[in-house]
C-alpha cells in the first residue's frame, strides 16, 4: 500500500517560524545568562548583583561589555566623644562589611576606660579578626568644637588609612549622631557602577553671612596647645576675604576619592599647606577646608558632586544645628534616597525603625549581606558564619540611590552645579 507523503512544500512552510522561536529563546537564556554572575560562597553559589540602568556610565567593556564591574572599597572614619561608645559601636555594627576598612576615634573627653572598653569589643569580635579592617585610634586627638582640630583630627585618620589600608576608593566621614539608611551591599552595588574620580561634596562659592561670621574674623584654637578642652578664642582684629584663592562652604560630611585625599595628605602642589594654614584660624574648617582645596585645584574641581549623601532636615530659617531626626521624619528619609541621615539622638526610636524595615537588623548584629551564610533559623545571626566578601545582595534601597545618583549626575544639573 502506497504511503501518503506530506509534500516537502507543506514541511518547509514551517521551517522559518520554528528557527525564528529557536533563536529568540537562545537570545532569551543568553541574556539571562549574561544578566546574572555567580559568586562562590560557602553554601554553594549564589547571584551577584543585577545591574542597574547607569547607561551613561563607562564600564569594562573587554568581555564584551557585559562585565559586571568590580566592586569599590570604603575607608569610614567614625568619630565620636564621651560616653559616645555604644552609639560608635551601633553605628559600625550597621555600617560593616568586610571589603570596607573602618577607623574609630573617640576625642580626648572621652575616658582612657571608654576607648579601651570598644579596643576590648574590636578585638573580640570574630569577624573583625578573621577580615582585620576595624581600627581603634589608641592616642586619642583633643577636638574643640568649631576649632581647626577638627579638620586636623580628619587628616590625621586619612593619613593612618591610607597607610594601614592602601585598596580603598572613597573615604567617608560619620559620627555617633549618625546612621545608615541602607546596606553596604546596596551602596557598594551601585558605587561599582561610579567614576572612581568622583568626589560627593556640598559646596558653593556664595558664602553670604558666612563672611562676616566665618571667614573675616579671626578665632585661636586652644586645642592646638593645651589638653583640656575649650572654647575658641577671638581676636579682635578681622582679616581681608583672600584674593591668591577662591572660597568655598558647604557641608562637612563627605564621600571623597582616595586619589584627591593622598593630595591633601602628601600632595605635589603647595595648595592643600596653604590652606590648611589658613583654615587654622577660620571658625568651622570643617566646612570649607577640602572645599576650597577641590575647588582651586584644576586636576579636581571638576571631580565634585554637589551632595553630601546625607538626609539633613534644618529649621526654616536654618538655625545652627540640624535638626534632631524623629520617626515623624522616617518617610522622608527614605525618599530621599540618601545612604546617610542625621543627626540622631542617642537610642532615638526612630532607629529601630531603620534596624527593622531598611536595614534588617537586630540589636547587637550586624547589617546582614551576601557575606553573611549563617542560619535563620530561630532568629540566629546570619552573619555568625560569613563567606565570600565579594557576594553583594542589593535590596530596593539601591533603586532609591541609583535614582538620586542618576539625578545629580544629569549632564545639565552636574555641569551647572560644579565649583563656581
Amino acid at each position: 500500500m502506497k504511503r501518503n507523503q506530506t509534500p516537502y512544500y507543506l514541511d518547509r512552510k514551517w521551517l522559518m517560524p520554528m528557527i525564528s522561536l529557536s533563536l529568540l529563546s537562545i537570545v532569551v537564556l543568553f541574556t539571562v545568562f549574561l544578566g546574572l554572575s555567580w559568586s562562590s560562597s560557602s553554601s554553594g553559589f549564589e547571584f551577584d548583583h543585577e545591574q542597574p540602568n547607569f547607561t551613561t556610565f563607562k564600564v569594562d567593556d573587554r568581555n564584551g561589555g557585559f562585565r559586571v564591574p568590580k566592586l569599590p572599597r570604603f575607608a569610614y572614619l567614625i568619630s565620636g566623644t564621651k560616653e559616645d561608645g555604644p552609639r560608635l559601636k551601633r553605628v559600625l555594627q550597621a555600617v560593616y562589611h568586610p571589603r570596607n576598612y573602618y577607623l574609630l576615634h573617640l576625642d580626648l573627653e572621652a575616658s582612657d576606660a571608654e576607648r579601651l572598653e570598644l579596643a576590648k569589643y574590636v578585638k573580640s569580635e570574630n569577624v573583625f579578626r578573621e577580615f582585620r579592617n576595624v581600627m581603634v585610634v589608641g592616642k586619642a586627638n583633643l577636638i574643640t568644637y568649631k576649632g581647626p582640630t577638627m579638620i586636623a583630627s580628619t587628616l590625621h585618620a586619612i593619613a593612618v588609612l591610607l597607610k594601614q589600608a592602601k585598596d580603598w576608593d572613597w573615604f567617608i566621614n560619620l559620627s555617633a549622631s549618625d546612621y545608615p539608611l541602607m546596606s553596604q551591599d546596596d551602596l557598594l552595588h551601585i558605587f561599582s557602577y561610579l567614576p572612581r574620580d568622583l568626589n560627593f561634596i556640598e559646596h558653593t562659592s556664595n558664602v553670604g553671612w558666612k563672611e562676616y561670621q566665618r571667614a573675616r574674623p579671626i578665632i585661636i584654637d586652644p586645642g592646638l596647645y593645651h589638653s583640656r578642652k575649650s572654647g575658641v578664642y577671638w581676636a579682635k582684629e578681622k582679616r581681608s576675604m583672600p584674593s591668591s584663592f577662591k572660597l568655598f562652604t558647604g557641608s562637612g560630611w563627605v564621600v571623597l576619592t582616595k586619589s584627591f585625599l593622598e593630595f591633601c595628605i602628601w600632595g605635589w602642589d603647595n595648595l592643600p599647606r596653604t590652606l590648611l594654614m589658613y583654615y587654622t584660624n577660620f571658625l568651622s574648617s570643617p566646612e570649607g577646608y577640602f572645599h576650597t582645596v577641590i575647588c582651586n585645584h584644576k586636576d579636581f574641581q571638576n571631580t565634585t558632586v554637589n551632595h553630601d549623601l546625607h538626609y539633613i532636615r534644618w529649621d526654616n530659617p536654618p538655625k545652627q544645628h540640624p535638626m534632631l531626626l524623629k520617626l515623624e521624619h522616617f518617610g522622608d528619609m527614605v525618599k530621599s534616597g540618601a545612604p546617610f541621615a542625621r543627626k540622631f539622638s542617642k537610642d532615638d526610636p526612630v532607629l529601630d525603625k531603620i534596624d527593622v524595615e531598611l536595614l534588617r537588623r537586630s540589636d547587637g548584629r550586624f547589617t546582614p549581606g551576601g557575606w553573611c551564610v549563617g542560619n535563620s533559623f530561630l532568629g540566629k545571626d546570619l552573619c555568625i558564619n560569613f563567606g565570600n566578601p565579594n557576594a553583594v545582595k542589593p535590596t530596593v534601597s539601591s533603586r532609591r540611590l541609583e535614582e538620586l545618583i542618576l539625578k545629580l549626575m544629569d549632564s545639565v544639573s552636574f555641569r551647572s552645579k560644579q565649583c563656581k
